[in-house]
């Protein structure tokens, strides 16, 4: 049983009972905030689900996507999360689920079949859940993990994407506000404001506005720039946790490699207390909302298991830091088609083998940013473009958001049974675990009980 609603004493979380409650799980990414590197289909999600509708026809669309949504997490899931003693699954959702752009501020109840679902399973095995609008209207971020096709966060430039997006809080808070299981709500997931004041001015309305109809649950706030930065931010709101986001560059196959040496030890504690430097100062709770390596793939790396070994120290090593400063986590994700996930799809199941060719091209073309693979034949095309444009516009590379520059900026006639195959590809049963990484988040999740 839950013993209250937690919520933020001093710089802890605490329950009501007053005792220290230390979350650390992993995000159910790729759910019900679909993203392109984590089920295979390119582009963003409400691309992906339109050209579905349109093979598909309504019917079978939305048949394929209850199932779907079903054989990703169940109890089978929610006994395994727990049994490697992680008590927090973090849920991405994203904002179409709940309102339609050309139906703005009508709620659609249909949204929370599954969300209610997962939260009641995560509850019953003890697990606490917090909830993350990943993609607001007019897109909180450039990339496509907020469902953004225009690489313009228009969120922050039009105030009625705000209104909405405020409004929809409000729907979901009055929902889950007597839930002691919920943990709180992420308003917004990697923000970035290229002006800097108006995220902490947003997090000041918004926390006001929950509060007007749940005044108990804590608000998880992310900082700016991909949750990374603090600069603007000059108070603490109360009953709030803010949140960093601390992958490390050695964790992707263009970083480099990490050996353990004291030097790379050094780096990563540095990146984590500069990330860290708003809730130090302000004596906060700390929360790490992502982290995490990708993982190479042996039909495609001849040395995988050295690569992933690699990776596996390096993770080990950001979790000893975060042993080290008591601080909550959650890392990035829970389940894919094998590229970082906890579990992953079966390489021989449906599902993969009915995206294999789609899979393969898109590695041929650099279509995904997340874990992108030097190779030669797109490098060799590319290259000569992106260095003209540097030459002819050296200033393109310095567009906000800072961490980007010029390189990073099939199943027409299936059945419902075989849809249904296709979606249990996803079910617990039919996944592979990672084994390495599943270890090590074991071991570092009772760390401090």
């Amino acid at each position: 049983m839950a013993t209250g609603i937690l919520c933020v004493k001093d710089n802890t979380v605490v329950d009501g009972n007053g005792q220290q409650v230390v979350l650390r799980g992993a995000a159910i990414g790729g759910w019900m905030n679909m993203e392109n590197f984590i089920t295979g289909f390119p582009g963003q999600e409400s691309q992906h689900r339109a050209a579905m509708r349109r093979v598909l026809g309504t019917q079978k669309y939305e048949f394929f996507f209850d199932k779907w949504l079903e054989n990703f997490f169940t109890d089978a899931d929610a006994k395994f999360f727990s049994s490697l003693g992680l008590n927090c699954l973090r849920i991405p959702f994203n904002y179409r689920h709940f309102e339609d752009d050309m139906a703005p501020r009508v709620l659609k109840p249909a949204g929370f079949k599954h969300l209610d679902r997962v939260i009641d399973l995560c509850a019953a095995r003890g697990i606490y859940t917090i909830l993350d609008m990943h993609a607001v209207p007019g897109g909180q971020n450039p990339d496509w993990h907020s469902d953004n096709p225009t690489s313009y966060a228009a969120f922050w430039d039009y105030k009625d994407h705000q209104d909405r997006t405020v409004w929809l809080w409000q729907q979901i808070a009055a929902r889950y506000k007597d839930n002691p299981w919920v943990a709180g709500y992420n308003p917004l997931n990697e923000p970035c404001d290229p002006e800097h004041v108006r995220l902490p001015a947003f997090y000041e309305r918004i926390e006001k506005e929950i509060r007007s109809v749940d005044p108990h649950h804590i608000l998880w706030l992310d900082g700016n720039t991909f949750a990374i930065e603090w600069k603007g931010f000059d108070k603490v709101l109360p009953n709030c946790v803010y949140a960093m986001h601390d992958y490390s560059t050695m964790g992707f196959p263009t970083g480099d490699s990490y050996k353990g040496t004291p030097e790379q030890k050094e780096s990563l504690e540095r990146q984590y207390l500069r990330k860290a430097e708003f809730m130090v100062q302000n004596d906060t709770a700390i929360w790490n909302g992502e982290f995490g390596p990708v993982y190479a793939d042996p039909a495609l790396d001849a040395d995988a298991e050295t690569i992933n070994q690699d990776r596996y120290n390096l993770l080990g090593e950001q979790l000893r830091i975060y042993d080290k400063y008591n601080i909550s986590w959650s890392i990035w994700l829970y389940k894919d088609i094998g590229l970082q996930g906890m579990l992953y799809t079966n390489p021989q199941s449906k599902w993969n083998k009915t995206i294999q060719p789609l899979l393969e091209k898109k590695r041929m073309f650099w279509l995904d940013k997340w874990g992108r693979r030097p190779a030669s034949e797109p490098e060799a095309a590319l290259r000569p473009l992106l260095d003209w444009i540097d030459r002819v516009s050296p200033t393109a590379k310095l567009t906000y958001p800072t961490s980007w520059n010029t390189e990073l900026h099939v199943m027409r006639r299936i059945h419902e049974k075989e849809l249904e195959e296709l979606a249990r590809s996803f079910h617990f049963d039919e996944c592979v675990q990672r084994e390495g990484l599943n270890q090590i988040l074991k071991d570092h999740a009772r760390a401090s009980k």
